[in-house]
């Protein structure tokens, strides 16, 4: 009986990191999905951000968009392990060079459009998808 509860309970414990895993996991590849189109496609705003307030060259911002627009698909497509260890560690880069761009440029903490402590929500998500990707990879493997 005691063996039976304890199936029970890895059954739901799974359950439970799966869609915690797919959650977290989703809303960070909508939040980089958003972030690399207008890169991609180089808009105004990206370039008035990226090129003219941080000071970076014209010709990085497609390439952003599109290291964040692959980084985005390999953490969803299931499989490839060490691709997604791989854009896992990407996106942290990305949002870290991002971070202290704005602090370096001097943006406030908080300001009208969010300041630089903005960047700490998709950091947690980053965090907690990448946290769950290997609670669901452990409990994969038992």
């Amino acid at each position: 009986m005691e063996l039976f509860f304890q199936s029970q309970l890895q059954i739901i414990n799974m359950k439970r990191t799966k869609i915690l895993y797919w959650v977290f996991t989703g809303l960070l590849s909508a939040f980089m999905l958003f972030s690399a189109i207008p890169d991609i496609i180089v808009i105004k705003d990206a370039t008035d951000l990226i090129s003219g307030h941080l000071g970076y060259p014209k010709y990085i911002i497609p390439f952003l968009g599109v290291a964040k627009l692959l980084a985005a698909i390999a953490i969803i497509i299931p499989g490839f392990p060490r691709i997604k260890e791989w854009a896992y560690a990407g996106l942290v880069y990305d949002l870290a060079g991002a971070t202290y761009s704005s602090i370096a440029m001097g943006d406030p903490f908080m300001g009208p459009q969010g300041g630089w402590i903005f960047m700490i929500l998709p950091f947690t998500v980053l965090a907690l998808s990448y946290t769950f990707y290997h609670k669901k990879q452990k409990l994969t493997l038992k």
